[in-house]
């Protein structure tokens, strides 16, 4: 008996064809409409996309700047560590000439790679970028327009399954930052028991740094994963129930923590090319 859904060509006395692959198979409700949302459900990947690309923009450029990255005692978080010899010189900062004399362009390519890569592998991330730039899906109950789903089993996607050594490589650059934060205690002369704006501004990225990177699900994974007695450690679950609070903010935490680290950069910017004098609270 016929309900009305079947899609056409499989009707009884009807020769069966193909219509394509994904909700447009054979094997679906024949619903001509795309999908049967009416809310503004664009919107979201939409201002996920704009908001990705705004700081994709921003960071290439300064990236790629090479200058206006360090006023004492502030260095940009783009540029921390320094790990090559054409780095601006910072009194006890994080100068580190690991590659020496032959890199010519700027040193932030060199360390931008670990947290970068650790946010592109994010799980929250991954969701971010797959709708908003792929509309893979673009949102909830609505279809994606590709034809098959390969999911990251293959060549490139598969590469996200080190999202876990980027985790890894995120700790020691959120420990090379709040080194950078308590040296920003310090005035322009480098005597301690400064604090100027660019001191708060510091702080906060570095806490909303920590707070992302702590609510990763690898972090989650690895302090309470494969347990199967709480009871028996009950300083890892501790830790699990913490980080697991973390967890469920980590969209919220990816966001502000993204915000934070261009805000920091931005304002070590403007101190540093003269647009801007860092006001000093005491």
């Amino acid at each position: 008996m016929a309900t009305g859904t079947e899609p056409p060509g499989t009707e009884p006395g009807t020769e069966p064809h193909p219509l394509g692959g994904g909700v447009r198979s054979a094997t679906r409700a024949a619903i001509s409409a795309r999908h049967l949302r009416t809310d503004r459900w664009w919107l979201a990947p939409a201002a996920t996309a704009a908001g990705l690309l705004a700081f994709v923009v921003y960071s290439t450029w300064r990236a790629f700047a090479n200058a206006d990255y360090y006023a004492a005692p502030y260095v940009s978080p783009f540029y921390s560590p320094c790990l090559a010899e054409n780095c601006a010189p910072m009194r006890h900062g994080p100068n580190w000439e690991l590659f020496g004399g032959w890199w010519g362009i700027s040193p932030a390519i060199i360390i931008l790679i670990f947290p970068l890569g650790f946010r592109l592998t994010c799980y929250y991330y991954r969701k971010a970028y797959y709708r908003g730039f792929w509309a893979s899906p673009p949102a909830c109950a609505v279809a994606e327009p590709h034809s098959k789903y390969t999911g990251e089993t293959r060549f490139p996607l598969i590469l996200q399954n080190i999202h876990r050594y980027f985790f890894y490589a995120a700790i020691p650059v959120a420990g090379i930052l709040t080194y950078d934060t308590v040296l920003a205690f310090r005035d322009e002369s480098y005597a301690w028991g400064h604090v100027g704006l660019g001191t708060l501004v510091f702080v906060v990225n570095i806490v909303l740094i920590w707070a992302y990177t702590l609510s990763c699900h690898s972090c989650r994974h690895i302090v309470g994963g494969k347990l199967k007695h709480f009871s028996r450690h009950p300083v890892r679950y501790r830790m699990w129930q913490l980080v697991g609070k973390l967890n469920a903010r980590h969209m919220l935490l990816a966001w502000s923590s993204l915000v934070s680290v261009a805000l920091a950069d931005f304002y070590v910017y403007l101190v540093a090319s003269g647009a801007f004098d860092d006001p000093r609270l005491f």
